[in-house]
C-alpha cells in the first residue's frame, strides 16, 4: 500500500529528497515542471493553443513560471503569465524562475492587489496560484481572484493542487477554490482529492512521479493509504491442484424477502463465483423457486414465517453474510440478535442488518470481533450519527473501528476501509458505470466469500472492494449491471493472479 501524505509529510518528503539525491531545490522544481509539462502535452497537443499561467510568488508559482517556459521550448509560443503580488513574501526559486521567464519572450503581466482584473482571452488557464501549504480559507484579494477566475468558465488546469482547495482536513459549504478541469498532482493523490466534496472543485486528476525519495515516503508514519494492483497480487492466494470443494470454506447468506429476493440471489451469486467451495442461501420460503432456478449451485436453508431453520447448525459455516433485503421489521430484529448470539466467528453485515444495528445500538456490542461493517453513507451516519463533512467520517470510522475491532468498509467513489489497528485505507477502483442498484449486495457476497475462503477478515475486505470496482472498470461500459459485474469477476481475479 501506498502511504498517502499529509501537506507537511510532502514538505518532509521534498526536503529529504533534496539532501538525498544531493539535488538543489531549484532542481527539482523543474523536475515537478517537466512532469507536468509531460502530461499537459498529452492532453492539449494544438501548440497554438492560447494558454495564460497564473502563478503566486511561493513555490507553486515558481512551477507555473517553469512550466511556462517549458511549454514555450515544447513550441506554445500562445502563452501569457500573470504573476500575482498580493504577498511581499517571495520564495527563492520563485525570484529564479522569474528572472528566467523574464529573459525569454513570454509575457509577463504582475497584478497587484489595487489592479483591475485583466481582459482574460487565453483558452486554458493554467492555476499555479498557492499550493498545498495553504492552511486557511482565502480572504480578501485571494478570494475575489478566484471568484473572477472560476467566472471566466475556462478549462482550467492545476498544478499540484486548485488553489485555495485543502489537501486534507475537513472542507466546509462555504469553502471556495479554483474549479480545476484537471489537476496535475505531484508523487501522491491528495488524502482529500479522494473524498466527494472534492467533485466541487476537481472534475479529475492525474498523478506525476517527480520522484521523492519512496523509501521515505513509505517509512513516514500515518493512517491514509491507498492500495495499489501489486497489493492484489501478493494476497490471492493460488488453488492447488488437490483443492477440493471443502477446502475453501462455506459461505451461509442470511438475506431477502417476499418482495427482495433479488438482493439475496445477487449476494449468493457473488458468494459462488467468488471462489467460495459451498454456499447456503437461508431466504423466506417463498423465495425458493426463484433460488433453484436461478442458482442450482447454491443450497438453501428455509425461512418459514420470517423465522430460522430450528436446526441450522451454525458450526457448519465459514462465514455468514447477513442484510441484504433481509428488511427491518421485529422477524428481521430476531434474526439478528440470533445470528449475533450463535455465530462465533467474523461475519459481514450489510443493509438491513445495519439498520437494525443503528436502531437497536446496543446490539453493535455484540458483534463478533474482526468482522466487517458496509455501510454506504447513510447507512454509516445511521450507525455513528450525522456528519457534516467527510472528513469528519474518517476521523469517526477510525475511531469506531477500533471501538469495536471490526472492519468497516464505507462504500464511495473511493471507498474506504477502516481497521481496527488505525489504518484508513482508500481503495482507487470502480467507475460510475457502477452505480446502479444491487452493487451493494454483490460486495457483501464477495467478502463473505474471501471470508469462507480463510482469508483474514482485512484481506478479505481489501480483495473484496478491490476486485469488485476493477472488475466493474474491466467490462469496460458507460453502464453495468450488478449481474454483469458477478460474471466478469472469475476473469479479473485470474489476471491478477497470473500476475502474482
Amino acid at each position: 500500500m501506498l502511504n498517502l501524505l499529509t501537506g507537511q509529510q510532502t514538505k518532509a518528503a521534498d526536503q529529504y529528497t533534496i539532501k538525498k539525491q544531493a539535488i538543489t531545490s531549484l532542481e527539482l522544481m523543474e523536475r515537478a515542471a517537466e512532469a507536468f509539462v509531460s502530461v499537459f502535452t498529452k492532453h492539449y497537443t494544438d501548440t497554438k493553443t492560447a494558454i495564460a499561467i497564473y502563478c503566486g510568488t511561493g513555490n507553486n508559482g515558481g512551477d507555473g513560471l517553469a512550466i511556462a517556459r517549458l511549454l514555450n521550448q515544447e513550441g506554445y509560443k500562445n502563452i501569457t503569465t500573470k504573476v500575482i503580488r498580493f504577498s511581499s513574501r517571495l520564495s527563492p526559486d520563485f525570484l529564479e524562475n522569474f528572472d528566467r521567464i523574464k529573459a525569454s519572450d513570454i509575457p509577463v503581466t504582475e497584478i497587484k492587489e489595487i489592479d483591475p482584473f485583466p481582459v482574460e482571452e487565453a483558452e486554458v488557464i493554467i492555476d499555479a496560484l498557492l499550493g498545498s501549504g495553504l492552511n486557511k480559507p482565502l480572504e480578501n484579494a485571494w478570494k475575489e481572484l478566484v471568484i473572477w477566475i472560476r467566472s471566466l468558465n475556462r478549462r482550467v488546469i492545476s498544478v499540484d493542487i486548485p488553489t485555495g482547495f485543502k489537501s486534507e482536513g475537513p472542507i466546509g459549504e462555504k469553502d471556495l477554490a479554483v474549479k480545476s478541469d484537471l489537476t496535475i498532482t505531484f508523487q501522491r493523490p491528495k488524502i482529500n482529492f479522494l473524498l466527494p466534496e472534492s467533485a466541487a472543485f476537481i472534475e479529475r486528476f492525474q498523478v506525476v512521479d517527480i520522484k521523492l525519495d519512496e523509501v521515505f515516503i513509505q517509512s513516514q508514519e500515518g493512517a491514509f493509504k491507498l492500495l495499489q494492483d501489486k497489493d492484489i497480487a501478493e494476497m490471492l492466494i493460488k488453488r492447488n491442484q488437490f483443492s477440493h470443494k471443502g477446502t475453501f470454506g462455506h459461505t451461509l447468506i442470511i438475506a431477502g424477502a417476499q418482495e427482495t429476493m433479488g438482493a439475496a440471489l445477487l449476494c449468493s451469486e457473488a458468494s459462488l463465483l467468488a471462489g467460495s467451495g459451498l454456499t447456503t442461501a437461508c431466504i423466506p420460503v417463498e423465495g425458493l423457486i426463484a433460488l433453484n432456478s436461478r442458482l442450482p449451485e447454491i443450497m438453501a436453508q428455509v425461512r418459514v414465517a420470517g423465522e430460522l431453520p430450528k436446526d441450522l447448525q451454525w458450526d457448519r459455516y465459514s462465514a455468514i453474510a447477513i442484510g441484504p433485503g433481509l428488511g427491518t421489521s421485529t422477524a428481521g430484529k430476531t434474526i439478528l440478535e440470533e445470528t449475533l448470539n450463535n455465530f462465533n466467528k467474523p461475519a459481514v453485515f450489510d443493509a438491513d442488518a445495519l439498520n437494525l444495528l443503528s436502531k437497536n445500538p446496543d446490539l453493535l456490542s455484540s458483534v463478533y470481533e474482526g468482522s466487517v461493517l458496509t455501510p454506504h453513507v447513510k447507512e454509516f451516519d445511521r450507525l455513528f450519527g450525522e456528519h457534516l463533512t467527510w472528513w469528519n467520517r474518517l476521523e469517526t470510522g477510525l475511531e469506531k473501528a477500533k471501538e469495536i475491532k471490526c472492519y468497516i468498509v464505507l462504500k464511495n467513489r473511493y471507498s474506504i476501509i477502516f481497521t481496527p489497528d488505525g489504518k484508513c485505507i482508500f481503495n482507487p477502483t470502480g467507475t460510475p458505470a457502477m452505480a446502479s442498484g444491487g452493487m451493494g449486495d454483490v460486495l457483501t457476497g464477495i467478502i463473505a466469500s474471501f471470508l469462507s475462503q480463510g482469508y483474514s477478515s482485512e484481506n478479505a475486505a481489501i480483495l473484496g472492494v478491490f476486485l469488485h470496482g476493477k472488475s466493474g472498470e474491466d467490462l469496460g461500459k458507460p453502464v453495468v449491471t450488478a449481474s454483469e459485474v458477478i460474471h466478469q469477476f472469475p476473469k479479473t481475479i485470474k489476471s491478477f493472479l497470473i500476475q502474482g
